[in-house]
């Protein structure tokens, strides 16, 4: 095997094991950092040694052990001499075997385990996503929206509270569930989000690992809550959108607009089954939530078997209800692109103006003007508005496509 097998392989190690390893720590040590630091060094020393050594047969149960041993060191090294004794009962072995509870996913099990309803919405979901979602401080925080910095000191304050206030690593039982699912939905939503569209240029345009695992959990999530009608909204909205994943990127690499994709490539079994959820929701007579109103609106998009068949004002009347939960401006920006389709891009043009100053850094923004100034023929302002999406865009396929949408205003 030669050095570059063995740092993939590091690196894979890394994906799967990060969040067990650091769990593990976190239920001896009662020490997040701690435990966040002790795995750190276990994979430095893995990179440095597998390249002689060869890679472990077991090479998760060899980061576990060797992070245990650096994490004991460091407490060895730091903790007073009255702490010690402590230490040793800590590193004596004695532990009772972990208790499983509802959840017996691993990966499921410690996303409700991190979403503990004493931590602000926002910093649940964002220090979730980090130690379990696997994504980077640079993707959660273009999933917020905000400044990497920002995205960085909501999660070190997520930890900071979690051992001022004591907070227990403890796993839910299935009445904790409830609570927190608000927050595991949004971590899968965000995951998914990821896979579905990358926001990094040095990622693959579409990760469909990261789709396949959000829509597994959310699978898991919604045998646990059978009658949430929210866990079924995000599973049929996921499925809907994971349909189209085959015909959204050209063989050139360029991004497929919804309008432009060849439906024939869509998963028609996903579609079915995404619409049978909306149904059945549906059916309930229940008030709809944000994920169950965005899947009813993927749901419509689905249908229409031409895009020249989507049924538009159905789709403005659904994002009607949306804006009265959800009042973000993201959502405001998709509901101008339906209104366009509905009442010509003048009027979505005035809608879109006021949600300049907080969607400023946010390429779709741009990208959305620039369509709409292109259809009322006011070039030289569409390709300014090209020229702030491809300069804030990180999706290769998507800069591709705004790329040549600009270069054909001559």
């Amino acid at each position: 095997m030669t050095d570059v097998d063995v740092r993939e392989a590091v690196t894979a190690a890394h994906r799967d094991e990060w969040a067990r390893v650091v769990a593990s720590l976190t239920r001896r040590f009662g020490d997040l950092d701690l435990a966040e630091d002790a795995a750190a060094e276990a994979f430095a020393v893995a990179v440095e040694r597998w390249p002689s050594d060869g890679v472990p047969p077991n090479p998760g149960g060899w980061l576990t052990t060797t992070a245990n041993r650096k994490a004991i060191d460091r407490i060895r090294r730091e903790a007073k001499r009255d702490d010690k004794h402590e230490a040793a009962r800590m590193l004596s072995g004695d532990d009772p075997p972990e208790q499983l509870g509802v959840v017996d996913d691993l990966r499921l099990r410690l996303i409700f385990t991190c979403c503990h309803p004493a931590l602000a919405m926002e910093s649940r979901v964002a220090l979730t996503l980090r130690m379990v979602g696997g994504l980077t401080v640079p993707e959660i925080a273009r999933a917020f929206l905000v400044q990497e910095s920002a995205t960085g000191q909501r999660i070190t304050r997520a930890k900071a509270k979690i051992k001022a206030a004591r907070i227990p690593y403890r796993v839910p039982s299935a009445d904790d569930l409830p609570a927190r699912v608000s927050g595991v939905l949004a971590v899968l939503y965000l995951v998914f989000n990821e896979g579905y569209l990358a926001t990094s240029p040095d990622a693959d345009p579409v990760r469909p690992h990261l789709t396949a695992e959000a829509i597994r959990l959310a699978r898991l999530v919604r045998v646990l809550l059978p009658e949430d009608g929210e866990v079924a909204g995000l599973l049929a909205l996921m499925l809907l959108t994971e349909a189209r994943r085959t015909a959204r990127v050209s063989t050139t690499g360029e991004l497929v607009v919804l309008e432009q994709q060849d439906r024939g490539l869509w998963d028609r079994e996903l579609i079915a089954e995404g619409h049978r959820l909306v149904r059945e929701r549906l059916a309930t007579g229940a008030a709809p939530g944000r994920y169950q109103l965005l899947a009813a609106i993927n749901a419509v998009h689905t249908s229409a078997r031409d895009a020249r068949d989507t049924d538009w004002s159905q789709v403005v009347a659904l994002y009607d209800q949306l804006v009265r939960l959800d009042r973000s401006p993201v959502v405001a920006l998709n509901r101008a692109v339906a209104v366009a389709e509905v009442d010509g891009p003048e009027v979505a043009l005035a809608a879109v103006a006021p949600l300049g100053e907080a969607l400023d850094g946010y390429h779709a923004f741009h990208a959305t003007r620039a369509e709409l100034l292109r259809r009322l023929d006011r070039g030289t302002e569409a390709r300014e508005a090209y020229d702030r999406a491809i300069a804030l865009a990180g999706n290769t396929a998507e800069t591709a496509y705004l790329t040549r949408r600009r270069d054909e205003l001559g």
